[in-house]
């Protein structure tokens, strides 16, 4: 990639529909648009897309100059602000250059590895508790339960206990997650009432007076939570989280936190029972441990790394990327104005067959050390970003994901239809519309 003069050559570009462009067929079938567009067009493209014209990069050489961005050509805060800035401004992932930079730094100090083990430790019983209380059955709709757990989780770990909320509040700010995440393939794009946009508005600020209620109390308490320590954040220079801050690093990390979990464990569980193989290889390794592993012991489950390692492959939490061009730049080539806005689709390339064996085949093998597929090109497998904006808290999602499912395989054995699909929404992050209904069985000498 290189900063450069306006460039003559015509950009390959999909006909369609004038403002509307690939937003249905986007979310409909991401995949397929995604295939049909490099296809068509090659890794670098225009499309329109909920009313703009994008500039779309496929495959793993193209995506990986705007991740990497090493002329600083590509602004994150400038390319997510047109699809979710109102409701999640402030968060790490929409800040660029030295702000994100310092406010990296002192949040690092939030994911340290002691900091990891104690929020292991209190997560691992907290989920066995919780799903403790699911009741056997077929036909179970494991998405929403799992999505009622991990926000319990994160409002626990996180937030330093379920007393700052009761369960109605919960179920209020749990569906400002979904509003705020679900207004970023919204066509009208004003707080009109009724629309996405309009209920996207009104979450934001029922997140704002939930966690803004609570600052100062946290800011004198002195726990261990995650909300307790950003406000006590500190570095070298004495810099440290405004209010304004702390709240609006909480409304990102929470919907993250909850949000990328709940799509990662109900992919596993789908896939896990569509193979009775994979899921009692994944059982004996959880049994063989205690019921409450920690940080450190969750990492030894080798069979679970790589099928949570192959589920992040077929359905990755954010399976595209925002970025905005802040200058005349080019990637392969491929001339791309100031002030651009620019799809990262790292989707493609993690079923790409020119990387992956079979990439549509669910193998977590492919993932092992003697055959590490992932290693055929350096960003063939990116579900968690890359660059300066890699995901700050991948080992803490790697560990919750660890300790659900290891509590699930010590519980439950489940079955999935072997041709089931689940009818997925891609209105911003992918979840199962349906539900994804499991047949779950309580484990023979499991507790009711």
């Amino acid at each position: 990639m290189a900063l450069l003069a306006p460039h003559p050559r015509t950009v390959p570009r999909r006909r369609s529909v004038p403002l509307v462009g690939a937003t249905l067929s986007y979310v409909r079938d991401p995949l397929a648009t995604m295939r049909d567009q490099y296809d068509r067009h090659g890794p670098v493209s225009d499309l329109t897309f909920i009313g703009r014209r994008w500039t779309a990069l496929l495959g793993p050489d193209a995506c990986s100059e705007a991740l990497v961005n090493r002329d600083k050509a590509f602004s994150n805060e400038l390319g997510w602000d047109y699809l979710v800035g109102p409701f999640f401004h402030g968060g790490l992932m929409l800040l660029d250059l030295d702000e994100h930079h310092r406010h990296r730094r002192l949040m690092q100090e939030a994911f340290t590895r002691d900091r990891l083990r104690g929020y292991l430790d209190e997560l691992s019983p907290a989920a066995a508790q919780g799903i403790a209380a699911w009741q056997p059955g077929a036909g179970t709709e494991i998405y929403p339960a799992l999505k009622r757990l991990t926000l319990d989780l994160a409002t626990q770990i996180f937030m330093g206990g379920a007393e700052l909320a009761d369960q109605a509040e919960l179920e209020r700010v749990n569906r400002a997650f979904i509003d705020c995440v679900q207004a970023a393939t919204a066509l009208v794009r004003a707080p009109v009432p009724g629309t996405r946009w309009g209920r996207a508005t009104q979450g934001r600020t029922l997140l704002e007076e939930f966690l803004g209620r609570h600052v100062a109390a946290k800011r004198a308490s002195g726990g261990s939570d995650l909300f307790s320590v950003l406000t006590r954040l500190t570095d070298d220079d004495g810099s440290s989280f405004s209010d304004e801050d702390v709240v609006n690093h909480m409304i990102f990390l929470l919907m993250a936190a909850h949000d990328t979990s709940t799509i990662t464990v109900s992919t596993m569980v789908r896939l896990l029972g569509q193979d009775p193989v994979w899921q009692e290889r994944c059982r004996v390794e959880s049994l063989e441990l205690g019921e409450h592993p920690g940080f450190d012991e969750l990492s030894t489950l080798t069979s679970l790394d790589l099928v949570m390692k192959e589920s992040l492959r077929i359905v990755p939490p954010v399976p595209v990327l925002a970025r905005r061009a802040l200058a005349d730049t080019e990637v392969m080539g491929v001339p791309i104005p100031k002030g651009r806005l620019t799809a990262v689709m790292l989707h493609l390339q993690h079923h790409m067959p020119e990387y992956w064996d079979e990439p549509e085949r669910f193998d977590p093998g492919r993932f092992s050390d003697e055959r590490r597929e992932d290693k055929v090109h350096r960003h063939a497998w990116e579900p968690f970003g890359g660059g300066v904006h890699k995901c700050l808290g991948l080992h803490f999602a790697g560990a919750e994901v660890r300790a659900i499912m290891h509590q699930l395989l010590r519980r439950f054995r489940w079955t999935v239809p072997a041709d089931y699909q689940p009818r997925m929404n891609y209105h911003s992050l992918p979840f199962p519309s349906d539900g994804q209904p499991v047949d779950l069985q309580l484990l023979e000498g499991a507790r009711p």
